[in-house]
């Protein structure tokens, strides 16, 4: 009898939750009689008021960035990054210093966006083309995440805004 009723249970659920018999209904277009109505689905996401039952447009106005992903641990390449620019430092006018720490940017750059940690990794492709100014990885990497942050209808950060990259606790 149990299963009986949990199978009878899972069909109705399944039953209620089908849009068989649901009309669709394009709420762009005018209404051509006053009968006509706006079903809304307990499974839409769309934003309506019980008021007024109309789609709520997307917002164009941004926000602004905010930095998130996961923290890893960036020990190795901030080693790195600091040996280079000590090379650098040393002898400023040598290509390979330069190429040096432009990959030493690079690699962090692509750790962090592959934990997500857009803001931080974009400032590390910048650095990267400062010091390699034809780095196509770096331009793509920018070129990426800024798109990521056009998707998600927010600002990204401006040269200089950055942040480091988020702390790792072991």
């Amino acid at each position: 009898m149990k299963k009986i009723t949990v199978l009878l249970f899972l069909a109705l659920a399944a039953f209620g939750c089908g849009n068989a018999g649901q009309q669709t209904v394009n709420v762009n277009a005018p209404a051509q009689n006053s009968n006509d109505s706006l079903v809304v689905s307990s499974h839409s996401s769309e934003n309506y008021s019980a008021e007024n039952p109309t789609i709520v447009p997307h917002s164009e106005t941004r926000t602004k960035w905010k930095q998130s992903g996961n923290p890893i641990d960036v020990t190795s390449f901030n080693a790195e990054i600091a040996q280079s620019e000590k090379n650098l430092r040393a002898k400023p006018n040598d290509e390979v210093a330069k190429t040096a720490l432009a990959e030493a940017y690079l690699k962090r750059g692509v750790a962090l966006t592959d934990a997500r940690q857009y803001a931080s990794a974009l400032g590390d492709y910048r650095r990267t083309l400062k010091y390699d100014a034809n780095n196509p990885e770096a331009k793509n990497g920018m070129d990426e995440i800024i798109s990521i942050y056009e998707s998600l209808n927010r600002d990204y950060p401006q040269e200089g805004e950055e942040p480091p990259p988020l702390p790792f606790g072991k």
